[in-house]
């Protein structure tokens, strides 16, 4: 699959199907196809989905080694811009759920509708600890290094250990929106957890879509962090989903 020049980026992406565009915007510590495994085959059938690799992820290849939320935005924004996609669904797990909250504020043009899976929309910085690479080698974790190394060599070049601070670093930072600014989103969202989510869970999602006007939630019963993956209740939520675009 291709690569393509977005500004200091060679930008890794999958495209699959046909129809209106589909933005997935994977999590942290993963990449575009992993994140959706259980989501293409689903979303292919409708339409036109892409699955790009972020800045400092999977097999995207940039010299410097930093990058952060509002900056992998801006990346998204170029990336449509290159591929001359003027519009587009934004589907985000995690820190892509918060990429596509950036894209919402900023870029309302751009956005036809917003669908977060595991973000409250606010920063939360617990549990960033357990992902600095100092913590995974004294606790002899060996076989998530091994899958860093794997998932991310032609973006951090071997050097994993910088992928986790940064990872990190990001966790603790990011999202900066105020309540304001989510309040300014005009696209239609929904907004997705687990019910078992230690990262966003029914209360902050229900705050969330309080902010921003129109919007729903719906809590995955008994999903963790990653409800959509395989092994937890990727059906349930693609049928959300899909209703939730062919409705708006």
């Amino acid at each position: 699959m291709p690569y393509i020049q977005v500004k200091d980026l060679e930008m890794f992406y999958e495209k699959m199907g046909n129809g209106d565009n589909i933005i997935f915007l994977h999590s942290g510590y993963s990449r575009g196809i992993l994140a959706f495994a259980g989501q293409m085959l689903d979303f292919q059938k409708k339409y036109t989905c892409y699955f790009p690799d972020f800045r400092g992820h999977g097999r995207t290849r940039c010299a410097s080694l930093e990058w952060s939320t509002p900056q992998i935005s801006d990346d998204i924004l170029e990336f449509m811009n290159q591929l001359g996609i003027i519009k587009a669904h934004f589907i985000g797990y995690s820190l892509g759920a918060n990429v596509g909250l950036y894209l919402a504020v900023n870029h309302p043009e751009r956005v036809s509708t917003l669908t977060t899976i595991g973000t409250g929309g606010f920063c939360d910085p617990t549990g960033a600890e357990e992902f600095e690479p100092e913590w995974m080698i004294e606790k002899g974790l060996h076989d998530m290094i091994n899958q860093m190394i794997e998932r991310h060599e032609e973006a951090h070049k071997g050097n994993w250990e910088e992928h986790m601070r940064q990872s990190a670093q990001d966790w603790r930072l990011y999202p900066q929106l105020t309540e304001n600014q989510l309040s300014s989103i005009e696209c239609p969202a929904l907004f997705i957890t687990g019910e078992h989510d230690p990262f966003a869970g029914e209360e902050r999602v229900k705050r969330l879509a309080s902010l921003v006007k129109g919007s729903n939630y719906f809590v995955v019963p008994g999903g963790s962090h990653r409800p959509h993956m395989v092994r937890e209740n990727p059906i349930l939520v693609n049928d959300t989903i899909l209703q939730f675009l062919v409705i708006e």
